[in-house]
């Protein structure tokens, strides 16, 4: 009767344990994904879809060419297909801005770098914040008025 009182004991003990390890992990694993897979659900708004439409500046483009990755923040995130944009010398580009937001933004964020229109591994030079303008369901981006910080370094 002992030994099955203690494997009893042995048991709960063990499953307890279990079970708070198992809620720690899926506690942690909730802090990993982004909370922009909630913000429709948070707010109570529905998301809507914005193309952007960048009006060039040949001092910010330079003569490669400049490579935009945008940054999700809330209120929006990139859509996969055009979170990355290559504007080039002439007017030529490469890629669309593709975002969904809970409400229009009044800025968005890129890390930019300048390099050729295939350029894909090069390391992002800084962060790019750039006020918009919306009309319906596209916002313009001015880049004479986006703000460049540099000097980046690696961690």
């Amino acid at each position: 009767m002992k030994k099955i009182f203690a494997f009893l004991m042995f048991f709960c003990v063990c499953s307890v344990n279990a079970a708070d390890n198992t809620s720690d992990i899926a506690k942690r694993t909730y802090s990993i994904f982004s909370t922009s897979t909630d913000w429709q659900a948070l707010t109570g708004l529905r998301y809507t879809e914005y193309r952007g439409k960048f009006i060039p500046d040949k001092s910010v483009i330079g003569r490669q060419g400049l490579i935009l990755y945008y940054l999700d923040g809330f209120p929006c995130y990139g859509l996969g297909f055009g979170t990355r944009v290559w504007l080039g010398p002439n007017g030529r580009n490469d890629g669309t801005l593709n975002i969904v937001c809970v409400y229009p933004p009044k800025e968005i964020k890129f890390t930019w770098q300048h390099a050729t229109r295939d350029a894909d591994q090069t390391t992002a030079t800084g962060l790019m914040t750039c006020p918009v303008t919306n009309n319906d369901r596209e916002i313009k981006i001015d880049l004479s008025k986006c703000t460049l910080e540099t000097g980046w370094t690696k961690l």
